[in-house]
């Protein structure tokens, strides 16, 4: 759905975004997570056709950009930063105004705005003027916008910026069944958790590169170890002869590839367990060892 090879965008000296190759597939949910500054948007920017690159290329659908980005577009849902609107107008006319700026006919114009309005959750208050709106909702009227042609490449910049925990909740499960129902949706944040509860693939970004990019799963794989809860810890330790790597209080780490077969060894000793689990890494602890030290971080919230 996205591939870039070599994309490379500088201003002068400044190397905004340094030599990417994104692999975007049929059917993901991408988060491309990373820092402010870290050239998330200037590379979303580049892959809708808004800024060019200084070299590198890029193909969106099949499509080379920009070149053909105008044949690419009618089959794109894109939310950029803060969407603009009219002030004055209603949220209902603002977006009748952008489907009637697109491909297509008239007929049928009406109910694709007042399903995209029930999509985001705005048809209680769609005829407000747009200036009345708080942030998360001028947000959700620009995910609105980009869900009007039923896109098959969902862009979306920063999607649930100015939103509420709830509101965070329910757009998170819109793009889920979005994806489900055949979208495929890439998506920047600097938000890890939003990445990490939405996303089935991630790419990582750090001054301009992409530091990492791999499934969500396989980034998450066991580490080799088994976390065992036990009231008799002491037991455990005597009992598994230098594999226990760390202890705290009746909760021990093991060095294990497989907790049902420890758990039978210990049962089988006698030894009560009351919680046992193979250890995987979390995404934080990835992002972690694969970014440099930078005074604004990814955040895990």
């Amino acid at each position: 759905m996205i591939v870039t090879h070599d994309l490379t965008k500088r201003y002068g000296r400044v190397v905004a975004v340094d030599s990417v190759d994104l692999d975007v597939r049929e059917g993901d949910r991408y988060g491309l997570l990373g820092p402010n500054g870290s050239g998330k948007t200037t590379l979303v920017r580049m892959l809708l056709g808004l800024v060019y690159a200084t070299r590198g290329t890029i193909e969106v659908l099949g499509l080379p950009i920009p070149k053909r980005v105008h044949d690419a577009l009618p089959d794109i849902g894109a939310l950029v930063e803060g969407p603009a609107a009219y002030p004055h107008l209603s949220g209902r006319t603002n977006l009748a105004l952008f489907d009637a700026a697109g491909p297509g006919s008239r007929r049928g114009r009406k109910a694709r705005v007042a399903e995209a309005l029930e999509r985001v959750g705005l048809a209680g208050i769609d005829r407000r003027p747009v200036r009345a709106y708080s942030l998360g909702m001028r947000q959700r009227l620009g995910l609105a916008g980009a869900l009007l042609r039923r896109p098959r490449l969902l862009i979306l910049d920063e999607p649930t910026n100015g939103l509420d925990p709830r509101g965070i909740r329910e757009i998170r499960d819109l793009l889920t069944e979005l994806n489900r129902d055949g979208t495929t949706v890439f998506l920047s944040s600097h938000l890890l958790a939003e990445i990490d509860a939405l996303c089935t693939r991630v790419g990582v970004m750090d001054r301009g590169r992409l530091v990492l990019q791999d499934d969500l799963a396989r980034l998450r794989a066991p580490t080799g170890r088994v976390t065992v809860g036990t009231p008799s810890p002491e037991r455990v330790v005597a009992l598994l002869d230098g594999r226990v790597e760390h202890r705290d209080g009746h909760t021990l780490t093991v060095r294990h590839d497989d907790p049902g077969t420890l758990n039978a060894e210990l049962v089988a000793a006698g030894v009560t367990v009351t919680a046992i689990g193979a250890e995987r890494r979390t995404l934080e602890q990835v992002v972690l060892e694969a970014t440099t030290t930078s005074a604004d971080r990814v955040e895990a919230g």
